[in-house]
């Protein structure tokens, strides 16, 4: 018996059959020269040879009494592989267009919550002759990097599956089911402990808050805050349970090289891209905000090389800067503004907790989420932030599942009330691959959105290129005009923007 954190709890509360909260990833699959085998039946084969090596696979929910406080992981000692890997031929002629449409429908569906909670799909039927791969695992269970460990201990580095030692013998069938006293007094024992963690990062806590409010009233004083709530558009609504899904690869190299140019991260780099999309995205639907949209940036709190499978994250907001019109200046007040988040951010990070007490909670939290989503409140409140963009640092070398080599590796995320729009982006053996995950109804037409983002890409590109240096670093206040600066090309597409 394992608790769950209270971080890992939430994202059991807060699920609602409009808002699920798993994760997953889309992979396309190269499948060996003269491969002539069932490819479903070997994957099948293969991750029920690795099983054991990550706990996800097997193990469940056992909820507390009453629902009283979070409930536990408990090992599941028959799982049904025929179940949770599954089969799916794409009718001809078997596009990209086609695939995403089909993940998206599958990205839809709840996990089941008396099973262990993931899914592997095997999809067939691809034009290209590639195979495809999509995998979704509750948020509960794994985040973003706990899920790059997930996927390493069914990945290998070679076609040549690696020796992996035989799971230690189990007792099938024999395990008594958890009693209520246990249960009851597991959680007094846990949140006890819970209350014993917090009370140690008080005072820690409290000097980080100082610190901050300081930091923040100097900014204010200084004009320096660079962040406000973000501006009301149509992908800021209450969202259905349908999802839409488009991706997008950019080579990694590039987007190094931007960074280096532009002396900005290679996050800065991600976020501009996703800025001038939407600029134009948002446009062509006759929305023009006055106010800069604002992104909500998850943030890892794992230490290096961690590989718990538990969720250690926090989020910063971001202002994207889409009132600029030139896509450098924009790019360095993106720059600054995350500059700006993470030294108020730096003061916290030790001191967040991601383990929380929870008696009462379980019902109070899903009762106001199932009630905010009911209400459509998200449709009148102005948005915290307008859209998720997450980046993910992943392994840079070729990965093999059963033998076959990995293409692509697109995440696929969750999309909430008033966010309904999720951007994730995976680093991937020379690639950074995009995972655009929407409400259908919200942005039906999000393979759009992927073909602005890389126009934005490249335009940015060609800019590193042609942009002096002392000019590409100078202050967004001191930068001329896109129009006056570049040559007339670049001067009609930042005027269209």
């Amino acid at each position: 018996m394992k608790h769950l954190s209270g971080l890992d709890a939430t994202f059991l509360y807060l699920e609602t059959p409009e808002m699920p909260m798993h994760v997953g990833g889309l992979n396309l699959i190269e499948l060996p020269a003269g491969y002539d085998g069932d490819f479903y039946e070997d994957v099948k084969a293969h991750i029920a040879g690795r099983m054991h090596l990550a706990p996800v696979f097997q193990r469940k929910l056992a909820s507390m009494p009453f629902e009283l406080a979070n409930p536990v992981w408990v090992d599941d000692d028959d799982v049904d592989l025929d179940y949770h890997i599954r089969r799916i031929t794409l009718p001809k002629p078997g596009t990209m267009a086609q695939l995403e449409t089909y993940v998206g429908r599958l990205h839809s569906s709840l996990l089941d919550r008396s099973r262990p909670l993931w899914e592997f799909y095997v999809i067939e039927g691809l034009q290209s002759g590639h195979a495809a791969f999509y995998s979704k695992v509750h948020h509960a269970a794994v985040d973003g990097q706990a899920g790059v460990a997930l996927a390493n201990a069914i990945l290998d580095l070679s076609p040549t599956r690696r020796a992996v030692k035989a799971p230690p013998s189990r007792q099938r069938g024999h395990a008594d089911p958890l009693g209520v006293a246990e249960l009851i007094g597991a959680a007094l024992r846990n949140t006890l402990l819970q209350y014993v963690e917090l009370a140690k990062l008080q005072p820690a806590a409290v000097r980080a808050a100082a610190g901050t409010l300081a930091r923040w009233r100097g900014n204010a004083a200084t004009g320096g805050n660079r962040w406000s709530l973000g501006p009301r558009t149509p992908i800021n609504v209450a969202i259905t349970n349908q999802r839409s899904f488009a991706t997008l690869s950019t080579p990694l190299a590039e987007t190094k090289a931007m960074a280096k140019r532009f002396g900005v991260s290679l996050n800065d780099i991600v976020l501009a891209v996703c800025a001038g999309a939407l600029k134009r995205y948002l446009a062509d639907a006759g929305c023009v905000p006055s106010k800069p949209l604002v992104a909500a940036v998850p943030v890892s709190l794992h230490e290096a090389g961690e590989t718990a499978s538990n969720n250690q994250a926090s989020m910063l907001l971001c202002n994207l800067a889409t009132t600029i019109v030139d896509p450098v200046a924009r790019l360095m007040e993106i720059h600054a503004s995350t500059q700006s988040a993470k030294a108020m951010m730096g003061p916290f990070k030790a001191v967040i907790p991601t383990d929380f007490p929870s008696i009462g909670a379980p019902w109070l939290m899903s009762g106001l989420a199932s009630l905010y989503g009911r209400s459509r409140l998200a449709n009148r409140i102005p948005p915290v932030a307008n859209v998720v963009i997450s980046n993910v640092p992943g392994p840079q070398v070729p990965l093999y599942l059963a033998g076959a080599l990995l293409k692509t590796y697109y995440p696929v995320s969750i999309v909430v009330h008033g966010v309904a729009l999720n951007i994730t982006v995976e680093s991937f053996n020379g690639s950074l691959d995009y995972g655009l995950t929407a409400c259908r109804k919200a942005l039906p037409d999000v393979r759009e959105l992927a073909a602005y983002m890389r126009e934005a890409h490249a335009e940015l590109q060609g800019l590193a290129t042609t942009v002096p240096l002392a000019d590409a670093a100078a202050a967004p206040e001191k930068r001329q005009p896109a129009a006056k600066r570049h040559r007339k090309g670049s001067a009609v597409v930042a005027q269209a923007q």
